[in-house]
C-alpha cells in the first residue's frame, strides 16, 4: 500500500513542478497565474539608446568566419541618442537578418554597440505605433495603474506581436496593479475571450481572473462550465478561471469546488463516460485557496478556506502541501488529527512527516511571540514535538535542521 501511494506521488511530480511555478512568480509579486516574458518591448525599449524603424535593404548569410550582415534604411527615428540616426541614413549591423525588400524593421540597442542590439523585429503600421508609444515603466503605483490601463485595449490585438506584449505586461504585473483596473476591464469581451476555444490557452486565467474582477454574478456561469468542462489530463490556467470564479460566487461556489475538485474522484466527461478525476484539476483548486486567502481575503472567510484545505489532509499525495499552508496560516487547529497522522499506515512517507514536524515548530515559534497563544496552543505543540522526537528521531531531527527559526 505504501508503495502504491509513493509511486502515486512521483506520477504527479510533473504537475507540482507546474504549481511551484505558479508560487514562485506569485512570491515575486507578478500576476499569480501568468507567465510573462523575460522582456516587455517597453523594458527592451528603456534599456536602449536608440528606437529606430528601418527598412530591409539586403543582408548577407552567415559564414563560417562571419556572422553575416544586414543593412536597413531608416525610414522613422522614435528616439537616438545624441541624435546618432537620422531618417533616410543607412543602417548596417553584423549580424544576418532574413527579410524581403521593403519589410520593415523594429531597430533597438545601446550606443553603436551593435552587436548588443535586439534582434530585429519584423513590424507593420501598426505594430509600429504601437512600440513607438509603449509607455515606460514607473515606479509609482499610481503611474504603473495608468500605463498598465493603457495595455487593456490591445490585449487581443489582430497582431501577434501586440496582444503578447501586452499579454506580457499583465503578466508581469503585481496583482495589486492590476486588482485597481477593474472599472475600466472590457467585461464584455473578456466574456467572449474565455467562452472562446480559439483563445491561447496561456491567457485564459488572466482573462478568467479579470473577469471575477469586473463581472457580475450571471457571469459565473460560463465560468463554472469551463471549470466544469474537462477536456484534457492537464488545463493551463484553471487556478484563474477557478479565482475568478470564486470571486463572483463566493462560498457557495466553493462548496460546488469542494464537491466536484476536492470530495469525488471521479468525474463524468461529455461523453457520459466516468472517469479518473485528474490530479491537476485538485491541484488546481489547492492554488485557488491561496490566491483567495492571499490576494482577496474579502470574498470568503479564512475560516471557510481553511476547511476546504482540510478536506485535502486526507489525500496523502497532497498532505505535506496542505500542512505547510496551514502552518503560513497559522491555523493551528489540526494538532491532534496531524499527530494520529503520524502514525497512521496510509502516511508513512517521509515529506509528510517532516511536515508535521514542521507544523508544530511553527506553532511553537508563534507561541514564544504571544503568551496567550502559547497557553491556547504551543504549549500542546511543545509536549507534541517531544512525542515525535521520541517516535522518530531522525524524521524530528532532519525536519528540524532546515526549520527557519
Amino acid at each position: 500500500m505504501l508503495s502504491h501511494r509513493l509511486k502515486s506521488c512521483v506520477g504527479v511530480a510533473a504537475a507540482l513542478v507546474i504549481g511551484a511555478a505558479l508560487l514562485v512568480i506569485d512570491s515575486v509579486s507578478a500576476c499569480p497565474f501568468c507567465s510573462a516574458p523575460q522582456l516587455t518591448m517597453a523594458e527592451m525599449i528603456v534599456q536602449s539608446d536608440h528606437l529606430l524603424l528601418g527598412e530591409w535593404l539586403g543582408a548577407t548569410r552567415p559564414t563560417d568566419e562571419s556572422a553575416g550582415s544586414v543593412e536597413f534604411l531608416i525610414l522613422d527615428v522614435r528616439r537616438s541618442q545624441d541624435d546618432t540616426f537620422k531618417v533616410n541614413q543607412t543602417l548596417k549591423l553584423p549580424f544576418y537578418t532574413a527579410g524581403d525588400a521593403g519589410q520593415q524593421f523594429a531597430l533597438m540597442g545601446p550606443g553603436t554597440d551593435y552587436l548588443n542590439w535586439q534582434p530585429p523585429t519584423k513590424v507593420t503600421e501598426n505594430s509600429w505605433e504601437y512600440i513607438r508609444n509603449c509607455p515606460a515603466p514607473e515606479k509609482d503605483s499610481e503611474q504603473r495603474q495608468k500605463r498598465l490601463a493603457w495595455f487593456l485595449q490591445y490585449l487581443e490585438d489582430s497582431e501577434l506581436l501586440v496582444s503578447n506584449d501586452a499579454y506580457g505586461e499583465f503578466a508581469a504585473a503585481p496583482y495589486k496593479t492590476i486588482r485597481p483596473l477593474r472599472d475600466q476591464m472590457p467585461r464584455e469581451k473578456l466574456i467572449t475571450w474565455v467562452a472562446d476555444p480559439e483563445t491561447p490557452v496561456t491567457r485564459i486565467a488572466l482573462y478568467g481572473m479579470m473577469l471575477g474582477l469586473c463581472g457580475t454574478k450571471d457571469d459565473a456561469a460560463i465560468l463554472e462550465k469551463k471549470i466544469m468542462t474537462i477536456d484534457s489530463d492537464f488545463r493551463l490556467g484553471l487556478e484563474g478561471i477557478m479565482s475568478g470564479y470564486l470571486m463572483l460566487t463566493g462560498e457557495e461556489g466553493l462548496r460546488k469546488l469542494e464537491d466536484a475538485k476536492i470530495r469525488n474522484e471521479f468525474y463524468t466527461n461529455e461523453s457520459g463516460v466516468e472517469k479518473k478525476l485528474p490530479f491537476s484539476e485538485t491541484y488546481a483548486t489547492v492554488n485557488t485557496l491561496r490566491f483567495m486567502k492571499k490576494h482577496e481575503p474579502d470574498h470568503i472567510p479564512i475560516e471557510r478556506l481553511a476547511s476546504a484545505m482540510y478536506l485535502l489532509l486526507d489525500r496523502p499525495e497532497l498532505s505535506d502541501l496542505i500542512i505547510a499552508d496551514l502552518a503560513r496560516w497559522k491555523d493551528w487547529s489540526v494538532q491532534n488529527r496531524l499527530m494520529k497522522m503520524f502514525d497512521h499506515e496510509d502516511y508513512q512517507i517521509p515529506s509528510i512527516k517532516r511536515a508535521i514536524v514542521r507544523y508544530m515548530l511553527a506553532c511553537e515559534k508563534a507561541g514564544k511571540k504571544d503568551p496567550e497563544l502559547y497557553a491556547q496552543v504551543a504549549a500542546s505543540a511543545v509536549e507534541n514535538l517531544r512525542i515525535l522526537e521520541e517516535k522518530d528521531a531522525r524524521i524530528f531531527r532532519d525536519a528540524k535542521r532546515f526549520f527557519i527559526r
